[in-house]
């Protein structure tokens, strides 16, 4: 990752962010989409995210602020008043997706789209819940959570410590709602064998022309488990039911939004439970959008800082289960077989018969995170390896594309989705037919390849990954808006397929999110410890063994004096202190500190020669 750079690129784009939102004292939601749920969570994450992931971009104690960040956030003011800047604008967002009775909500708004070009969506179907809004607001809340854990110690002001205790009540809301709605979003789907789906699903995993009986029956063997956990899964939209013909074929995960005839949740404090309308069927980008938001849950700072109450904790737990099960459904099916996996047989293909490159893109992202749970060895991440860099082709982002090339319209406009049953409202009513366009191919791919690259364990395989993560990286930071008050932040992707027209110079919040995620993953695996070689710690022990016996006999000779050549000798044998100590975890640090530390004995037996006239 010699050309990420993640701290320069990360205050950049802070730099950006600030200069861009915060206008005439407020932070102000502003960009390519009007104000919605989610692009307002997406640009304050902008900031948020890497101040609650990285430790290096602190901003809770602001006499530990470092100088780098206070000037790329000087637009705020000074490391006093930076915490002070955020609080308001995290209220301020709070504040304005909160309904009647404190009621938070999840519409998508403007990020909505009519199907049929000229349609106009109704004002009741732009206030339809969707998934992306529960995980972003999931991601937010845990961030604004941490952030006032740590600041409201430091802070001595009775005024300020009334602000953050308001905004704490609202984002713990927020976030319990979040859950609640993620908890009504997971759906089971449950179809025959030879229906249109089964149909497609068993054509998909069979990768070794077997009779469809045969793989029907292995399919239900391989997913035993996963259907016996799923049984068992009641909380919110559920599904169990589905499974009662234990014949049908089935997939899980999250629809769009909330389920049809979703059931409440119960919770301690009263909560507004919009009814649902999402057909009961998993769509594979809402999917991996709610396992990451997932994931925010039970990670490590949530635990340390104790960021869920005792009620959220138990929500916690059942989203984990779907968090589990989902993870392991589609990873069973991405390498059913074992020979040749569906995943690799490009392109992935959904049971209502769709099939794109970013299906596969998708599939793969479940997949790495599959292979984290169960400690993968290098041949199967090698496999995975291989997917992306075909999937960076294929995609355009390593290669040129040709004049027309269908690839582009995966950047720009992006997957358009079909929201099924976001035109039966809950009013009774009927509207047009909604989409819900993606367009992060590019960031997802260099997300997953940095996540593969930090687990291989093997040199080779990681410099292979490594090299295409600066390749997507060129692709993407080519694509970084370059003029206008926008200048730094994303998106312009004419400048990477000179076939496209020019971008809004505004941001696009959607994709510079989401490139703020992959410097944030990048920066996370910089921080972990380096890999070890074998070759190099066996390497690093026979140097030493040499080093050390050469050290040893200038000792022997009596070289121990105060002068100038008793001094070398204890700054040597400082530094071979260094590289036992460092050998173990840094083996290619030892064997460089060891060459010099052989270099400079060779001088002084060298030296002594000459003085003596011994020959060499």
């Amino acid at each position: 990752m010699v050309r990420i750079r993640p701290r320069q690129s990360l205050l950049e784009l802070w730099r950006a962010t600030v200069d861009y939102s915060y206008r005439d004292g407020v932070w102000t939601p502003a960009g390519r989409a009007e104000p919605n749920s989610t692009s307002d969570a997406e640009q304050l994450l902008c900031l948020m995210y890497p101040a609650s992931q990285i430790a290096a971009f602190k901003l809770d104690r602001p006499d530990e602020t470092a100088r780098d960040l206070r000037e790329a956030l000087a637009q705020l003011g000074d490391a006093v008043e930076i915490p002070r800047r955020l609080i308001m604008a995290m209220r301020a967002y709070m504040e304005r997706y909160t309904a009647g009775a404190n009621t938070p909500v999840f519409a998508g708004g403007s990020y909505l789209e009519p199907r049929v070009e000229g349609e106009l969506l109704t004002p009741e179907q732009r206030r339809l819940d969707v998934v992306d809004s529960f995980s972003m607001s999931i991601t937010l809340s845990l961030a604004t959570l941490g952030f006032l854990n740590v600041f409201e110690k430091v802070v001595r002001r009775p005024a300020l410590l009334a602000q953050i205790a308001e905004l704490e009540e609202m984002a713990s809301r927020r976030l319990t709602a979040a859950m609640v709605g993620l908890l009504r979003s997971f759906t089971v789907h449950s179809f025959a064998p030879d229906s249109p789906a089964g149909r497609v699903l068993c054509q998909t995993v069979n990768q070794r022309g077997l009779p469809p009986k045969k793989i029907v029956a292995e399919l239900h063997e391989a997913l035993a488990q996963v259907r016996a956990g799923l049984a068992e899964v009641t909380l919110g939209s559920g599904g169990a039911e589905e499974l009662d013909n234990e014949e049908h074929l089935f997939e899980c995960g999250w629809s769009w939004g909330i389920i049809r005839d979703a059931p409440e949740v119960p919770t301690a404090e009263p909560l507004d439970q919009p009814v649902g309308v999402a057909v009961r069927r998993p769509f594979l980008y809402f999917t991996v959008v709610a396992l990451d938001g997932i994931l925010d849950l039970f990670s490590e700072r949530t635990r340390i800082l104790d960021l869920l109450t005792e009620e959220q904790q138990g929500f916690m737990r059942a989203l984990q289960i779907r968090w589990d099960l989902t993870q392991q459904y589609w990873s069973i099916l991405a390498g059913f077989g074992g020979e040749r996996w569906p995943l690799e047989d490009i392109p992935w293909r959904t049971t209502d018969g769709r099939e794109s490159d970013y299906y596969s893109l998708l599939v793969t992202s479940v997949t790495v995170e599959a292979l984290v749970q169960r400690r993968a060895v290098d041949l199967d991440l090698a496999r995975v390896g291989r997917v992306l860099e075909e999937l960076s082709a294929r995609g355009r982002v390593t290669r040129r594309a040709l004049e027309e090339d269908p690839a582009v319209e995966m950047h720009v406009p992006g997957v358009r989705l079909n929201l099924y049953g976001a035109e039966d409202l809950p009013s009774g009513q009927r509207g047009p037919e909604v989409v819900w366009p993606v367009a992060d191919f590019a960031t997802a791919l260099l997300k997953r390849t940095i996540r593969v690259a930090s687990l291989a364990g093997g040199t080779e395989l990681r410099d292979r990954l490594l090299r295409l993560t600066d390749d997507v990286w060129d692709h993407l930071h080519l694509r970084r808006l370059t003029s206008g008050p926008a200048a730094g932040l994303w998106d312009d992707a004419s400048a990477a397929f000179p076939q496209l027209k020019p971008e809004d110079q505004a941001p696009s919040w959607y994709l510079t999110e989401r490139v703020m995620e992959c410097l944030v993953v990048a920066a996370t695996m910089i921080n972990e410890a380096p890999l070890r070689n074998d070759r190099l710690m066996v390497m690093a022990q026979d140097l030493a063994i040499e080093a050390d016996h050469l050290y040893s006999q200038e000792l022997l000779r009596g070289a121990t004096d105060a002068g100038p050549v008793g001094r070398r000798l204890d700054h040597l044998g400082r530094r071979l202190e260094r590289a036992r100590a460092v050998a173990d975890s840094r083996p290619g640090t030892a064997i460089a500190i060891l060459f010099e530390v052989l270099g400079e004995l060779d001088e002084l037996v060298a030296a002594r020669r000459s003085r003596q006239g011994d020959p060499e």
